[in-house]
């Protein structure tokens, strides 16, 4: 086993956006100054560092670690990344729904097709839903416009939707989420719709617990770094 760094650090401070622990510059892992686009990310992030006890536990520093993401594997390729994410266009969560049980449908219904209804208006698109879980192509002018929609975000608010899509598996619930339409907490409950539901009838595991509250940390995370961002 790997020993984990430990905090060498007494003050962590703020000077233009930038961290400084005990007056150095904090750096990303490929070593480029951690500069932040806002003051309330930037005093948000710096409060992860003053909280760490003993060993760095990144699992506990969400905020730095999307940080990071954006300036050392995004930035250098915005254009890539974005496209990326864009393609969850083609098989967005909720276009693919139950064919029974009718408990289950209407549930879907009731929570997926809110958000397709806010997509529909936001961007003039058009969506096919389908039952059961083979593929459907979505119009060409609808992952078009979607794809506009991410890739006119840079860097840092990239690095906050990627957890929202991937976690998801939905573009539309992650751009209603960074755009205000539709709070984290109800963006949660619609992606993990279908596994609750299976939990509800079957029961579920510790592991998958356990696996569950991982991504509902990440994903809280992701909806606040955004947040900080405006």
């Amino acid at each position: 086993m790997i020993p984990q760094a430990k905090r060498f650090w007494k003050d962590v401070t703020v000077e233009n956006r930038a961290i400084r622990l005990d007056g150095r510059a904090l750096r990303t892992p490929a070593r480029a100054e951690l500069v932040l686009p806002t003051d309330a990310l930037a005093n948000a992030i710096a409060g992860e560092w003053r909280q760490v006890e003993g060993e760095i536990d990144p699992h506990t520093m969400p905020l730095t670690g999307l940080a990071n993401a954006a300036i050392d594997r995004i930035a250098p390729d915005t254009a890539a990344f974005a496209a990326g994410l864009a393609r969850y266009a083609e098989g967005d969560l909720l276009c693919y729904r139950a064919s029974h049980p009718t408990e289950l449908t209407t549930r879907q219904g009731a929570m997926w097709d809110g958000p397709l209804d806010w997509a529909r208006a936001r961007y003039g698109v058009e969506f096919r839903v389908t039952a059961g879980i083979v593929h459907v192509t979505q119009p060409e002018e609808t992952v078009k416009r979607l794809a506009a929609a991410v890739s006119a975000r840079d860097a840092f608010h990239l690095a906050g939707l990627s957890p929202l899509v991937t976690l998801s598996g939905s573009l539309v619930l992650a751009l209603a989420i960074a755009e205000g339409a539709m709070t984290e907490h109800d963006g949660w409950e619609a992606a993990e719709l279908d596994d609750l539901w299976q939990a509800e009838q079957w029961g579920e595991d510790v592991l998958a617990t356990a696996a569950r509250e991982d991504k509902r940390r990440d994903f809280r995370a992701a909806a606040r770094f955004l947040g900080l961002l405006e």
